[in-house]
């Protein structure tokens, strides 16, 4: 036996590590929370299968009235392209309270991860989700649920971190490919994550995107690149960052490129002080309450 197949030859902390003979290890792996009825969140749950490679799960609140039909969020979850799940415990946390409290349906879509699958594969899973999502438009989609309680006319879209990244880049695909039947009202991007010039974090950037153009060029990691940031298919955008989140000035500075990008809606600037990267999903404090509030605001609210 080869004890060199043990060597590791890329370390990416916090996110895993690869042996020589190919195996991945993550540092971090997410625990999962089976689908069904949670009575003391309020919420039900169920998973769906939209294509081989591509999962789901649904979140609908425990109770819903006959006929009436519910502003429809579309959640990625974060973990650095490359660690996290639409099933897993960290999703559950972040998605479960604004089922509840915004009475909305969530549809979070499981893409493939990175490195195994190097991007831009995580996108193109993505939007292959909005797209399957948009197929319930007319009310005669695969999916029950859908077609019963989700409203077409009131879509969001939202992410933290990596997710952030992803639902951006499908509400600007939406806009320059004219996907029809749905109507994005807004989009939630929570601690954004759109690449740094650091070396680490361009480090990173290669190795689960080895087709990435430098970041100046590279319009998944610098939204200010892509000629088409202004047909993004949105009415409101909210940014949320940390003060203590080494990603915090990216994040301003997607706001800022929105802003002066001819893209024609409304964006709105949140920070939370005193904390760091996407500190509300492992700690419960009162920042924690008042970003997921912000959060239902957006959503139940015009800016």
């Amino acid at each position: 036996m080869d004890s060199s197949t043990n060597d590791v030859i890329r370390d990416c902390p916090p996110f895993f590590k690869v042996y020589k003979d190919g195996r991945v290890e993550r540092y971090f792996v997410t625990q999962p929370v089976p689908a069904g009825l949670d009575r003391t969140a309020g919420v039900q749950t169920k998973d769906v299968v939209i294509s081989p490679a591509v999962k789901a799960r649904i979140f609908m609140p425990q109770s819903t009235t006959p006929g009436q039909k519910l502003p429809l969020l579309v959640h990625y979850h974060g973990g650095g392209f490359s660690i996290g799940s639409a099933f897993d415990t960290v999703t559950y946390k972040v998605v479960a309270p604004l089922v509840k409290q915004a009475n909305i349906v969530v549809v979070s879509i499981d893409y493939r991860l990175a490195p195994e699958h190097p991007l831009p594969i995580a996108h193109d899973d993505s939007w292959v989700g909005l797209q399957w999502v948009a197929s319930h438009a007319n009310g005669q989609g695969p999916e029950p649920w859908l077609n019963d309680n989700a409203d077409p006319s009131r879509i969001f879209l939202a992410g933290e971190s990596a997710g952030a990244n992803i639902a951006h880049f499908v509400a600007v695909l939406a806009g320059a490919t004219k996907l029809v039947g749905l109507k994005i009202r807004g989009m939630l991007l929570v601690h954004p994550y759109f690449g740094t010039r650091e070396p680490n974090d361009n480090e990173l950037d290669k190795y689960v995107c080895p087709t990435s153009t430098e970041f100046d060029n590279d319009p998944i990691v610098n939204p200010a690149a892509d000629p088409k940031l202004k047909e993004m298919a949105c009415e409101r955008v909210i940014v949320l960052v940390a003060e203590e989140d080494g990603f915090r000035n990216r994040g301003e500075a997607y706001y800022e490129t929105l802003t002066k990008s001819g893209w024609r809606g409304k964006v709105k600037f949140f920070e939370t002080k005193g904390e760091g990267h996407c500190f509300h999903v492992v700690i419960d404090n009162h920042n924690t309450e008042v970003l997921k509030n912000k959060m239902v605001d957006f959503i139940n609210k015009d800016i």
